[in-house]
């Protein structure tokens, strides 16, 4: 069993107050939270109340985003339209990485199927797996 680490309840008290965490609603608020992460992540060493407050961001984010971006895991096509919708995604947004206007859109109405290029330029611009588009 691991030794469970003290929290300072005064000093985690003060983190909680600086960054006023709490259920995310909003895109804003997820950057924002992201924003703390990130911060918190680019530390060497965390303090343990810092660590208690990383996970808490940690899962108010993950909640958010399997809330917002819950993806229609049916089809290839269906992850697609959803991760465009929940990121705001404009087919023109898409072109160049189908390379032209005319295959993005046979794609986007699914009238062509993904290609295992589109796949992986697809997952680097969403920042996601290949695996979801093939």
């Amino acid at each position: 069993m691991a030794a469970s680490v003290s929290v300072n309840p005064g000093k985690y008290g003060k983190l909680l107050a600086r960054v006023l965490p709490a259920v995310i609603e909003t895109e804003d608020e997820n950057a924002r939270m992201l924003a703390e992460v990130n911060r918190l992540m680019d530390k060497p060493c965390l303090s343990p109340e810092e660590s208690r407050l990383f996970d808490l961001l940690v899962s108010l984010i993950e909640n958010f985003e399997e809330r917002q971006y819950y993806l229609d895991a049916s089809t290839p096509h269906g992850i697609l339209l959803e991760l465009m919708a929940a990121r705001r995604v404009k087919p023109r947004d898409l072109w160049s990485l189908f390379g032209s206007k005319g295959t993005a859109s046979e794609v986007i109405n699914g009238k062509r199927g993904i290609s295992k290029a589109h796949a992986k330029a697809l997952a680097k611009f969403f920042h996601v797996s290949p695996e979801l588009f093939i």
